[in-house]
């Protein structure tokens, strides 16, 4: 009875997975699925058909666990590079115009980049969650030699790249620092969120590894026990696990404690929030109309800007004019109209010659935009910035004058054997007191020759650079003017104190507007200004206690349901092992029924073969004559149990 419930159960299971086969291969070929991943990851197009048992201990050989960490590098070092590129985003349109000046052709080259460094995280990911897949599958790992050598170029790019930033630009990493402060919160928050999701696979790999260590316990025999004493696999059993479990556990414990050590000027106090900062368009905005143009200086005014930012050149003929580079290639039609001349700097011209240059169809009807997150624009936009001149410093001033606008300007020197070459900032100074603006919106910038100014121009608003505190109090300075990623690693909280008026540059991108708004600066300077005057609160901003709160309610809903998750595999790997043992003993030994009726088999032989047995019993019968035992005959044929 007992064979045929087991046979019924056995049909029964059979039935369900013959439907649960049939599923497959309705709605997923298995076969297909093998050969996918097999083809691109060995190269290989045909995936070996074996039944799938319980998965080896090892699935790799030698060589492939030798490579193994290369591909790990790969990956953290692709994904540094992508986090590194894409947080400093801010600085793209500098990068743009740095290579503009080594290859006279202005791209994207940052999005290109961008998107080379993408492709190779997303390549090294791919290889990781086809071996895990292949792993999960029960093959045998064998990554092709061509996946080798690329994986050991995308090493070599990436540590090309680093020593490239790690050289020529070390700001990457100060921006990175600040970016950092900004996001730690939510990359803390985020990150335990993370370890939730990998422990599923963490668990089920150490409670498989512990259920492989149990079996092989018990099916262990004198020789193995022999062999393993050579081979010590229960060793390298724990080994795998300490291995597995014990960083996954490190890092849990430091993202749970990671608060106490983490800083960030986003989480305050609402009432310790000072006001948000003050716009300096930086050559009006550049985002809006062509870059140093009356137009938008225009766009700059009427997006809320409290101050405009230019760049003054200084003719050959003594004329002050706004022009940023050092040539006039980039910015107007001098290679239509002056090929040759193209190259000049901008003060060996005439301001008759520079008047005639269009200084706006490079920005409107160019197929490649200044910067890449642009709006389109306008019919009537386009067509206005198309017809733009370069401007006088006059035109500037006129425009600040009406509007009550402050503007502060870098004054470039002109070359040598220049006319103006001695006396430059005294013209500058002349020009703008024969303007008629009120002193007090010029922001004097330029370190040249202030006592003249100051004695000149009494009402101007000097500023200075990232000066020392006395250097400031003896020049009678209140305000500086800073690259932000010098300020924050450089007397910060020293400015705060001493009362100094601080504006950064350049800030464009919205995470770091909350981090100077968050910090009190006073104001900034940026290309950004349509996007940033729309922002009425900071972003990541948090008060203390609700990061507390969220700190520990993530803390405890993550620890229990990492718990539930490794006794959910416990559990089923403890039922997996009764299933096991149970085949195993019913493999092994004979069951209780067979035992029955070999016991019943042998009493019955027994019983024939003694004949004085056999008269005895039937004698003791009721109602039964005595009879005279007759021999018993011999039979042909013994008697089978």
């Amino acid at each position: 009875m007992h064979n045929v419930n087991n046979i019924e159960t056995e049909s029964q299971e059979t039935g369900r997975w013959r439907n649960f086969n049939s599923w497959i291969k309705r709605n997923f070929n298995y076969e297909c699925y093998l050969n996918f991943l097999t083809g691109c990851y060995s190269c290989k197009l045909e995936a070996e058909q074996r039944k799938k048992s319980r998965r080896p201990l090892c699935c790799c050989s030698l060589l492939e666990i030798l490579f193994y960490p290369w591909l790990l590098t790969a990956l953290y070092l692709s994904v540094l590079l992508v986090f590194v590129w894409v947080e400093s985003s801010n600085e793209y349109n500098g990068f743009d115009w740095v290579v503009f000046l080594g290859t006279g052709v202005w791209f994207f080259w940052s999005l290109v980049l961008l998107s080379l460094f993408g492709i190779l995280a997303a390549y090294t990911s791919l290889l990781l969650v086809l071996g895990f897949l292949l792993c999960w599958e029960g093959k045998e790992l064998y990554l092709h030699w061509y996946h080798k050598i690329l994986i050991l170029i995308v090493i070599s790019m990436c540590l090309f790249f680093f020593w490239l930033l790690c050289t020529y630009w070390k700001d990457r990493w100060l921006t990175i620092g600040l970016s950092l402060q900004v996001y730690a919160p939510y990359l803390h928050l985020s990150s335990i969120s993370v370890m939730v999701l990998l422990s599923w696979p963490v668990a089920f790999y150490l409670i498989h590894l512990e259920g492989e260590a149990r079996i092989r316990r018990y099916k262990i025999t004198s020789n193995e026990r022999k062999r393993n004493k050579r081979c010590n696999m229960l060793t390298k059993l724990r080994a795998l696990q300490v291995a597995v479990g014990l960083p996954f556990f490190l890092i849990l414990l430091c993202l749970y404690v990671m608060p106490f050590g983490n800083y960030s000027p986003c989480i305050q106090e609402k009432d310790k929030l000072g006001p948000k900062p003050s716009f300096f368009g930086h050559r009006g905005a550049p985002m809006l109309g062509p870059e140093n143009t009356m137009m938008s200086f225009e766009k700059a005014v009427e997006h809320g800007a409290f101050g405009l930012e230019s760049d003054v050149h200084i003719s050959y003929d003594r004329v002050p004019f706004l022009m940023h580079d050092l040539s006039l290639r980039r910015t107007t039609n001098i290679k239509e109209v002056l090929p040759n001349a193209s190259l000049r700097h901008p003060s060996l011209f005439n301001w008759d010659f520079l008047s005639t240059l269009n200084a706006g169809k490079w920005f409107s009807h160019s197929q490649i935009k200044p910067f890449y997150h642009m709006k389109p624009l306008s019919e009537a936009d386009k067509e206005k910035a198309g017809n733009q001149k370069i401007p006088k410093l006059t035109d500037l001033l006129e425009l600040a004058q009406k509007e009550k606008k402050l503007v502060i300007f870098d004054l470039n020197s002109p070359v040598p054997k220049h006319p103006a070459r001695k006396e430059f900032v005294r013209l500058v100074v002349n020009v703008i007191l024969a303007s008629g603006i009120e002193q007090h919106l010029i922001v004097w910038l330029p370190g040249f020759d202030r006592k003249y100014v100051r004695s000149t121009a009494p009402g101007f608003q000097h500023v200075g650079r990232l000066f020392t505190i006395e250097r400031l109090t003896k020049e009678n300075i209140s305000r500086i003017n800073v690259d932000y990623k010098r300020l924050f690693y450089n007397g910060l909280r020293e400015y705060k104190a001493a009362n100094i008026n601080i504006n950064i540059y350049i800030v464009n991108e919205p995470w770091l507007f909350s981090l100077a708004w968050c910090s009190r600066i006073q104001s900034v300077t940026t290309d950004n200004i349509q996007v940033l005057n729309q922002i009425n609160h900071p972003y990541f901003f948090m008060t203390p206690s609700f990061y507390m709160f969220m700190w520990i309610l993530l803390d405890v809903v993550s620890a229990i349901f990492i718990f539930a998750v490794f006794y959910f595999h416990w559990w089923r790997e403890s039922q997996s092992e009764k299933i096991l043992k149970g085949i195993s003993s019913y493999t092994e030994t004979p069951s209780v029924s067979l035992q029955k009726e070999n016991t019943e088999n042998e009493a019955a032989l027994n019983i024939m073969e003694s004949p004085e047995t056999l008269t005895k019993s039937v004698g003791e019968l009721p109602g039964s004559q005595s009879v005279n035992p007759e021999p018993v005959q011999e039979t042909t044929q013994p008697l089978m149990p």
